[in-house]
């Protein structure tokens, strides 16, 4: 409580907050408005702003990780085997590097069954038997499937071949 001294001015209590000057209120609203404004300004630019990975590099741009693979999954293959009779059943599973490129091989699938016949049936079971005959039998499919299917298509991106199914009997 204030009290009154012998000249009639009142005396502030220490336990009494003084009251605060109406400017100052609106100057801390003021700030708290700029600094909501800035936090919000700078969490728009982290969310909005292009990620450096998927930036373009060299005028194409780069596969995101998060990107589905592409796969041609090829029917089962049941060739005779040389020089004995022994039969191949084998699937291979082709990874693409684009759905163009899918699209492609999808569009001329007849000429790789073709190619694919062709090569299989003139392997041997000692060539088929080991891993490096089979890493190598890959490698074979993936060349055979990159080869230009017409004279002036453009010749088609394998990123890999995955032997789904093998037996030899």
């Amino acid at each position: 409580m204030a009290t009154l001294a012998a000249n009639s001015t009142p005396v502030a209590d220490p336990e009494v907050p003084a009251p605060a000057a109406p400017g100052a209120r609106k100057k801390w609203f003021l700030i708290l408005a700029l600094v909501l404004m800035l936090g919000a300004g700078l969490a728009a630019w982290f969310v909005l702003s292009p990620k450096a990975e998927n930036k373009a590099s060299n005028g194409k741009a780069e596969l995101s990780a998060t990107a589905a693979p592409v796969f041609i999954v090829l029917d089962a293959f049941t060739v005779n085997l040389q020089p004995d009779g022994q039969f191949l059943q084998a699937t291979f599973t082709v990874q693409m590097a684009s759905q163009d490129d899918s699209n492609n091989i999808k569009a001329y699938m007849p000429q790789v069954r073709s190619r694919l016949l062709l090569m299989l049936s003139n392997k041997t079971v000692a060539e088929l038997s080991t891993v490096e005959g089979k890493t190598k039998l890959g490698a074979e499919v993936t060349s055979l499937i990159e080869q230009p299917f017409a004279p002036k298509l453009k010749p088609v991106k394998v990123s890999n071949v995955f032997i789904t199914s093998f037996v030899i009997q």
